[in-house]
């Protein structure tokens, strides 16, 4: 088939890079003539594993291409994605829809024939109806149909998130679309993965639902992880044995610091503003917001509690700045609220993550970006594991500092905290 993906961001490219993997000729199109010219010369835009070889494979057997004439891509293609950001809004916490509604308007000017229009960016629900709304104001509805069809790609994980959906959710009542989407994915039907039809309003807030519920699990058990700490009782013995219900499942059930990324935040925000719209009052989703926020909060004070609140001219070193591992993504991250509080202290900060230098921290002072972890680690007085990257799970800290009496303070409960403290270094994790 022929498929247009217009946005080359994370979703977009992604999309884009697989399904011209699974056999279609994908255009991938951006108004950013600088990230095209890039990636027609194999340059990827964002960290993630395996996505380079991907593009670089698809491009050069010519199924993959890139390109900002949105025009063309539109008229030789049968299916159209539209795969924009939908950050939240600077003046309240709603979607801004901007991108997608500009992308309808050009869309509606370049149908001359039968199309598809695939909504695939996270949108409130009626966002499809606005779009078909627009669309219908320059083209006669009989030549295209507007779909839903949410991504759940996880960061560091997409592409065999792609490969091996646990579902995929076409919201269309038109029997055609359908018909022909189902078709774009049946080799990943084939394989296993569930096919779900509803209607597209159903699409939308399946999505942001899905997002809700997963932001849910990980503030209930930071939440529990406080009462773990203050009772004396292992949070990751009480994780595994409710994930080992079937009807709870341990996916996301991993204590510490508060969720961030490019989904979790906004999403919450943007189903609740929805639903304030609608009048109905999301009670459960409002208070994980609430609770999330305030992670952030105490991490810090447990910070400057281990450094006995005495942080001038301490030497703290962040290894991993992202929100998770497998992704160079800062968007949301707790350690840009940590990094800038403990600079403003006059903490002297070093800080080393797989994936580089971190713009989000070049004009706050006493921040360095070290090259190495022993660089990075050399003299602190109090380490944090911020980042689960794998780099950082079997570290020997004796060797990486010199400093005699020094701190570990494992965010992500990675490491083996009885071997650590038989080495007399001070341990302190999530919940234990």
């Amino acid at each position: 088939m022929k498929l247009c993906m217009i946005g080359t961001g994370y979703v977009g490219l992604v999309s884009g890079a697989c399904f011209s993997d699974l056999g279609n000729d994908v255009i991938c199109v951006d108004k950013d003539i600088d990230k095209i010219n890039k990636l027609k010369k194999g340059i990827i835009p964002i960290y993630e594993p395996g996505l380079e070889e991907l593009v670089k494979r698809n491009y050069k057997s010519n199924r993959l291409s890139f390109t900002s004439n949105i025009s063309e891509a539109i008229t030789k293609s049968n299916i159209v994605f539209i795969c924009v950001g939908t950050p939240t809004k600077k003046n309240n916490n709603s979607a801004d829809l901007s991108q997608v509604l500009s992308v309808a308007k050009i869309i509606s000017k370049n149908i001359k024939s039968q199309k598809i229009i695939v909504n695939k960016s996270t949108v409130p629900v009626t966002t499809g109806d606005k779009v078909e709304k627009i669309i219908s104001k320059k083209v006669n509805k009989k030549i295209f149909s507007v779909a839903s069809n949410p991504e759940f790609l996880r960061e560091g994980e997409a592409i065999n998130d792609f490969n091996y959906p646990d579902r995929i959710v076409i919201g269309t009542s038109n029997k055609r679309a359908n018909k022909i989407l189902k078709s774009l994915y049946s080799p990943l039907i084939s394989k296993g993965s569930k096919y779900i039809n509803t209607s597209r309003r159903g699409a939308e807030l399946i999505k942001y639902a899905s997002n809700a519920f997963l932001a849910t699990k990980i503030s209930f058990i930071n939440e529990l992880a406080n009462l773990c700490e203050k009772t004396n009782t292992n949070i990751e013995d009480i994780s595994i044995a409710m994930g080992l219900d079937k009807r709870i499942g341990g996916r996301f059930l991993r204590a510490g610091p508060a969720y961030g990324g490019s989904c979790f935040p906004k999403d919450t925000r943007a189903i609740v503003d929805t639903a304030n719209q609608f009048k109905t009052n999301l009670s459960i989703i409002k208070s994980v917001i609430k609770s999330n926020e305030n992670r952030s909060k105490l991490l810090l004070n447990r910070i400057s509690a281990i450094l006995k609140n005495r942080i001038k001219n301490k030497k703290i070193c962040f290894l991993g700045v992202t929100f998770k591992a497998n992704t160079d993504d800062m968007r949301e991250s707790s350690s840009t609220k940590m990094i800038p509080y403990f600079s403003k202290k006059g903490a002297k900060i070093t800080y080393y993550d797989p994936t580089g230098y971190k713009n989000e921290f070049k004009n706050f002072k006493n921040v360095y970006y070290a090259s190495n972890i022993k660089e990075a680690c050399n003299g602190a007085d109090l380490i944090i594991i911020h980042t689960e990257w794998n780099d950082f799970k079997s570290l020997n800290f004796e060797k990486l500092n010199n400093k005699k009496n020094f701190s570990v303070y494992d965010m992500r409960n990675i490491l083996q905290n009885e071997k650590i403290k038989k080495n007399n270094i001070k341990y302190f994790g999530i919940g234990r």
